[in-house]
């Protein structure tokens, strides 16, 4: 069913007051405050943005941002040549990692060429020996025996003093050892001729003892050199390396969070695929079943941002309530059940990113520090702790923004002890807020169709969703604005809006166009407190041409945003 959207007009009306005038002036031309770089505070841009906007939380002039990172494009045409060069070598390197199977050698201790990181298992003969190469390999092997075979004929002679002549000699001491056995058989052909078939058995097996077991050292080359000619196949995330066009976007994440140093984003990679299979992701990923009700309040996704990239919300303070903390950190097997379930939740939302060219391969993060356990909480300080390393080492690049709201006074001094362990890249993506300047932040990034209205947006099931569109307009202090929602024709419309923080007077009318009409009053105008239900609802069904006024009065000496939507339907004739 089509449905039509009103065109819609708003205005202003402004007092002429000698104070407005002075608050409109200064408006239009915010000035950043030089504080926070005055501040003596090295590489530890996360420190200064925490404590310029937490600890002014009645700054409304803007949101501080710690950076100014922008993220980069993952299509490869568009990357620098340094940059191209560096992943044609990373690929490289990989390509000959493949084919010599180097990657399932992280896991398999009996391989040689295993990584140096790992505690090695070696072999007796790689304690005593370096590796040789296959020739090298037999031609050893073709001297043991010789040796053997020497070593067993020189100790049935006590005569014989050490330095025996070459084993070129060798042929003939078997032949005349061979001769003499023959000779001890015939003689025994008169005594018994069943001992004769068992003689002949017993010289057949001692002469093909003594001969080096070449062919089963040519079978074990051919074998390894068969495997080593089909390269290994190895994903990561469900991509295949090198054997889709997505493989560049996978590499381009490990480049990056290694400042596109090929060889040390080489070793991260194989500690990558080497962590994954001890954790055992494939089996976590479709086998695990650690989906809790209490858990799914802690962490989920929820729309996406003005970009594209889907949200996912961390609740820290759901950890407040004692029966949740106890379930999931009171010991460790609590606490590695919560991480597996973290990274279980993690991977399943990875594999709905685009991994092609130019598509969103990144996830924002909004975490809600409101009424979270203090840093007493030792548990809680170790299992976040824990999780983040593994975050960095093994998901780089999967994060386009960290946005903290709600950030309480004793984050600062858990800001110091988690900031050592990131890099200045991922400082430079962090945002941080306090509760009064939490909504504003989050709207500066996301729509508020795909905000959810507990964090200042109008998401929520209804009649609404997230496909309408929602205005923003910004109330002067003093001031008084009206929107206007012109109707031509019978219908019924419906409308929802919300004032963060509200604090202001809401009224709404109806004017028909007729001059002989009267004003209808939808809502008497009255004040809206903060306590509120924090969207406001409504509908009127129009039976002639108009408009519908709404009227937003904000006396106060603050900014006000405001938001507000509506959509028609053919009205029903009674």
């Amino acid at each position: 069913m089509a449905e039509e959207s009103p065109k819609l007009t708003t205005q202003e009306v402004v007092p002429p007051t000698e104070e407005q005038n002075k608050t409109e002036s200064t408006i239009p031309e915010p000035k950043p405050t030089p504080e926070p770089e005055k501040k003596p505070v090295e590489n530890n841009t996360l420190e200064t943005v925490t404590e310029t906007d937490v600890s002014k939380p009645g700054d409304d002039e803007k949101v501080p941002e710690s950076g100014s990172f922008k993220e980069e494009s993952t299509i490869v045409g568009e990357l620098p040549e340094a940059e191209k060069k560096a992943l044609q070598e990373l690929k490289q390197l990989i390509q000959e990692a493949l084919n010599k199977h180097e990657f399932s050698a992280v896991t398999t201790p009996k391989q040689e060429k295993s990584e140096p990181e790992p505690e090695p298992e070696p072999t007796p003969e790689t304690e005593t020996q370096p590796p040789v190469d296959d020739n090298k390999k037999e031609e050893q092997n073709e001297q043991v025996s010789e040796t053997e075979s020497v070593v067993a004929v020189t100790t049935a002679d006590d005569d014989v003093s050490p330095p025996q002549p070459p084993p070129v000699t060798e042929p003939e001491k078997l032949k005349e050892e061979e001769e003499k056995k023959e000779t001890d058989v015939a003689a025994s052909v008169d005594e018994d001729g069943a001992k004769t078939v068992e003689a002949i058995e017993e010289t057949v097996v001692a002469v093909s003892s003594s001969i080096p077991e070449e062919p089963k050292v040519v079978e074990d080359s051919s074998l390894e050199h068969h495997q080593q000619q089909q390269p290994e196949e190895v994903s990561i995330w469900g991509i295949p390396l090198l054997l889709d066009e997505r493989t560049d976007v996978i590499l381009l994440k490990f480049l990056r969070a290694r400042d596109f140093k090929v060889k040390e984003a080489f070793t991260m990679i194989k500690n990558t695929i080497q962590w994954r299979k001890e954790f055992k992701i494939d089996e976590l990923l479709f086998d695990e079943n650690l989906s809790d009700e209490y858990l799914e309040k802690t962490v989920y996704m929820h729309g996406y941002d003005k970009e594209g990239h889907p949200v996912c919300y961390n609740i820290y303070g759901e950890f407040d309530n004692k029966e949740v903390y106890k379930k999931t950190f009171s010991d460790e097997e609590k606490r590695q059940k919560f991480l597996r379930w973290r990274i279980q939740f993690l991977e399943k939302s990875i594999r709905k990113l685009d991994f092609n060219p130019g598509g969103i391969c990144t996830i924002v993060q909004v975490n809600d520090l409101k009424n979270s356990p203090g840093p007493t909480k030792w548990e809680l300080r170790q299992a976040t702790k824990q999780a983040l390393q593994l975050l960095q080492d093994n998901y780089p690049e999967f994060v386009a923004k960290q946005v903290f709201i709600n950030v309480p006074w004793w984050y600062l001094a858990v800001n110091r002890m988690i900031s050592p362990f990131l890099t200045q890249r991922t400082k430079s993506k962090f945002v941080f807020a306090g509760p009064s300047k939490s909504a504003e932040t989050l709207l500066r990034y996301i729509a508020p169709e795909q905000l959810p209205v507990k964090y200042g947006g109008l998401s929520k099931d209804g009649e609404f969703g997230i496909t309408d569109a929602v205005t923003e307009i910004t109330v002067r202090p003093a001031a008084k604005h009206t929107v206007e929602f012109p109707v031509t024709e019978n219908c019924l419309l419906s409308w929802e809006l919300r004032v963060i923080g509200w604090e202001v007077s809401y009224g709404a009318e109806f004017v028909p166009s007729s001059e002989g009409s009267y004003t209808v009053i939808i809502q008497k105008t009255r004040k809206v407190a903060s306590s509120e239900e924090p969207v406001l609802c409504n509908n009127y069904k129009i039976g002639e041409p108009g408009k519908v006024v709404l009227t937003i009065d904000n006396s106060s000496s603050k900014k006000k945003k405001l938001l507000y939507r509506l959509k028609t339907k053919p009205s029903t004739s009674d």
